[in-house]
């Protein structure tokens, strides 16, 4: 076999693995459906890594494609991320029994202090007290960006179709969505921070490591790769095949191989056991095990 065959052959064994052990856990938490709100955002959750695989991999066999069409597949990942992010914040207020919907707000979580750190402190107090108000725009932070990214995806996707996307646009769209992530992440930082004990039961530092691994690796091998096909170092032999198609084809490679670990990870970050029932004596484990 030459390289491209073993190179589409392990990346179909990956995606296989990564499908397999992201269903494994998404149907265990369905046959022990026991807190819909926590485990519908779970849920969501665990699917960021096959769909991140799968995009990828259809990347990887569509290798000509447009350069419109990369731009989608990439749309999608972040987009979903933009989602992640936010059902990250809803598992979190759901693990402290916050709902806004139905105005509970906890009395002993009341009255926090959240501590804003620059740049934040030229919008907001640098002191103010948790209350229904507070977890209110935490929410709207983390939502501006499940709105904004897929807005700027469908213009960025249709203005390369039509061949008309400047640099200086690229760059415009570029700077607000790092704002708006941004703004998304510390929208977490803060809540992590002020809950920090509170949340300890439930492991929020692996879970949110799952989430933020994936980004993190998909993004900076992104800048490497890029560095490395402008030093040089990766470029294209032949005439017909643009370099920025290699470099495409190396990040869909790695994000292949990189899902089959957050896969396996995301069975210990987001287990099922808490979940699970003793069908002979309807206890939960833990509770029973307490």
């Amino acid at each position: 076999m030459d390289p491209a065959q073993i190179i589409l052959w392990g990346s179909t064994l990956c995606i296989m693995i990564v499908v397999h052990f992201s269903m494994k856990l998404l149907s265990e938490h369905v046959l022990n459906w026991k807190r819909p709100k926590e485990q519908k955002a779970i849920v969501i959750i665990i699917l960021m890594a096959p769909l991140y695989a799968l995009d990828s991999y259809v990347g990887l066999i569509n290798f000509f494609g447009s350069e419109a069409f990369f731009t989608f597949l990439d749309s999608i990942k972040e987009c979903y991320e933009a989602l992640v992010i936010a059902k990250f914040l809803g598992l979190m207020y759901s693990y402290l029994n916050i709902s806004l919907s139905k105005n509970i707000v906890p009395d002993e979580i009341k009255g926090r202090e959240i501590h804003h750190s620059f740049p934040m402190t030229l919008f907001q107090p640098h002191t103010t007290r948790l209350d229904h108000h507070t977890l209110k725009l935490l929410k709207s932070w983390t939502w501006q960006f499940v709105v904004l990214r897929p807005v700027c995806s469908v213009l960025m996707i249709a203005l390369q179709y039509f061949e008309v996307y400047p640099t200086w646009v690229n760059w415009t769209l570029t700077i607000i969505l790092n704002i708006s992530v941004s703004l998304a992440l510390y929208s977490l930082v803060v809540f992590y921070h002020v809950f920090a004990k509170e949340l300890e039961p439930h492991k929020p530092l692996a879970k949110f490591l799952c989430i933020k691994g994936i980004v993190f690796f998909c993004f900076w091998q992104g800048i490497v790769l890029n560095l490395l096909v402008k030093f040089g170092i990766i470029r294209s032999r032949f005439s017909w095949l643009p370099v920025e198609r290699i470099e495409e084809g190396y990040q869909n490679i790695l994000v292949c191989f990189e899902m089959v670990f957050f896969s396996i990870y995301q069975r210990s970050a987001y287990s099922v056991a808490p979940y699970k029932v003793d069908n002979r004596s309807g206890v939960t484990t833990d509770k029973k095990s307490k």
